[in-house]
């Protein structure tokens, strides 16, 4: 007799035997019960989850010889048929295959006799996602009023991939991943029955290689029985499912907490010469770093930890030895680390560095610490106040000189201001000709009398060149004869490097102005008691001055 893999050989055959499913088994009991079996059924979820199971109990349920019932009795002809996969009456299709037109037409053909000696005609459609649109349409009609002794049960991976037009017909059913406890006692029973001995370690193990799926899970065993046989010992499972050893985890997490590199390069190390994906040991490291981070936040009793028994009690202990900002802090570093190994042929030195960054972060100040720290601070007899402490000699208000004159643009040329200098004509141009101010700012006011006035500009500047021409040689005449009031002599020089006691620019003496504010408030926060005092109780280091 050929051999039967576990995943054929352990399928469930009654609701019972279904496992992390009861959200479904229950709606579908009380269906049969109450005689209120849809014509139509949609099972969705991921692979391995129990929908092609469920299918074939729920057509076992409807035709066994003792029923309709709620469990099959798997010993009548038709449960053995539909057990064995050759019932005449209940027909399973492969929507991968079979997925054109002519198919459904045959399939809609077929509907209208009835069935051979079985209660129902069962039609069970799997990845009915992969029907093309026109063998959905070929369904349509069929599927929304089918004779009484039709029953349609379709299961897919991908519902989104369904047209709305089939899924507001049937009766849809979503299926969970299956915790991965519920998986380990599953896997443990079916270890007692094949008379195998496996720690409960290495079983956590394959059950985690399921990843929700029942099926993924036992095929993962069967390899493993098909290594080990009857003994199993944890360091074949680790070798031959390729997992990451949990030990090398909880190690790294306590060489991060006690602040030592050293251990942790060895553990890198390790993950690389046992030839383990270092960006797989990096989200291990994610993984368990969450579990921790749930425990500090909701407690180890919470639904959201997928752990066995072994494994939350050794979070638990390792959530006790952190702080819950240290964890949040590591789940970043690793986090950007996982990012950065995707566009990097580099990711055991992203690894080490990420080890090291975590193991040397900066103990956090607790804040209730800070601030006793700073009411101490405030309370204290010696500190001076702020309002008595002046800022600086630079913020001393100085008093402003009233102008001795008033630019009053529409003055009349006949009667001049008294004092005319050459900030006074460029604020005057600036109410005129903003932007030919804004050049003039730039300029070097070498020479500015009465009738003349010299602006010096490097030679390679912009201004220099747009100054020479005639239409802003028109606009400069007809201004300053207006300020000055009577025509003026305009020159636009060249000034070379070597012209030392050449006077400043307007931008020129903004800039060191600026520069010299800039100055007093740097010089003047630095100085001050409760800016040192605050840097010495926070650790930190002034970064901007506003």
């Amino acid at each position: 007799m050929s051999y039967l893999v576990l995943a054929r050989k352990w399928r469930p055959q009654t609701f019972h035997d279904l496992i992390g499913q009861e959200h479904v088994t229950l709606t579908l009991k009380n269906a049969i019960e109450s005689g209120r079996v849809a014509h139509a059924f949609l099972f969705t979820g991921a692979r391995g989850v129990g929908k092609t199971s469920s299918a074939r109990i729920l057509a076992k349920t409807l035709n066994c010889e003792k029923g309709p019932t709620t469990e099959p009795c798997n010993e009548c002809p038709v449960c053995r048929e539909i057990t064995e996969g050759n019932s005449v009456d209940v027909f399973e299709i492969d929507g991968a295959s079979n997925n054109g037109v002519d198919e459904i037409r045959e399939l809609r053909d077929n509907v209208k006799y009835l069935p051979a000696h079985s209660r129902y005609k069962i039609f069970i459609i799997d990845e009915v996602h992969m029907l093309s649109n026109s063998a959905f349409n070929a369904l349509l009609k069929t599927l929304e009023e089918p004779p009484p002794h039709i029953k349609f049960i379709f299961a897919t991976t991908e519902p989104h991939k369904v047209p709305i037009t089939i899924l507001s017909r049937c009766q849809r059913f979503d299926f969970k991943r299956i915790p991965l406890a519920k998986m380990i006692a599953r896997l443990r029973f079916i270890l007692d029955q094949e008379k195998v001995s496996m720690s409960d370690t290495a079983l956590t193990m394959v059950a985690r290689k399921g990843d929700g799926s029942m099926r993924d899970s036992l095929s993962a065993l069967d390899q493993v029985l098909a290594f080990c046989g009857e003994e199993v010992d944890d360091p074949a499972v680790i070798s031959l499912l390729g997992v990451v050893d949990r030990t090398l985890l909880l190690s790294a997490i306590n060489a991060i907490l006690a602040r030592d590199t050293a251990p942790l390069m060895n553990i890198v190390k390790t993950v690389d010469d046992s030839g383990y994906n270092i960006r797989q040991f990096c989200r291990e490291l994610i993984d368990l770093m969450r579990t921790q981070l749930l425990i500090k936040t909701v407690g180890s009793t919470t639904d959201l930890l997928d752990l066995s028994d072994k494994e939350l009690e050794e979070s638990t202990a390792l959530a006790e030895k952190s702080d819950l900002q240290t964890i949040q802090r590591c789940i970043s570093i690793l986090l950007k680390t996982d990012a950065e190994m995707a566009h990097s042929s580099f990711t055991r030195l992203l690894l080490e560095m990420a080890m090291i960054k975590m193991a040397t972060l900066a103990p956090v100040i607790p804040v209730h610490e800070l601030i006793e720290r700073l009411k101490a601070l405030e309370s204290s007899p010696r500190q001076p106040s702020v309002a008595a402490e002046p800022a600086s000699p630079g913020y001393k208000p100085a008093a402003r000189k009233a102008p001795e004159t008033h630019i009053t643009p529409a003055a009349p040329p006949e009667a001049p201001p008294q004092t005319r200098d050459w900030q006074g004509f460029v604020a005057f141009v600036k109410t005129r000709k903003p932007m030919l101010a804004t050049k003039l700012e730039k300029g070097s006011p070498i020479k500015v009398s009465e009738g003349t006035l010299h602006i010096g500009y490097p030679k390679d500047t912009l201004e220099f060149s747009m100054l020479q021409e005639p239409d802003y040689q028109k606009q400069l005449g007809d201004l300053s004869e207006s300020f000055f009031g009577h025509p003026v002599s305009i020159k636009i020089l060249h000034l070379s490097g070597s012209n030392g006691d050449t006077p400043l620019s307007i931008a020129e003496k903004k800039n060191a102005d600026a520069s010299k504010r800039e100055s007093a408030v740097k010089d003047a926060a630095d100085s001050h008691p409760l800016v040192k005092a605050a840097l010495e109780v926070f650790g930190g280091e002034v970064v901007a001055y506003r």
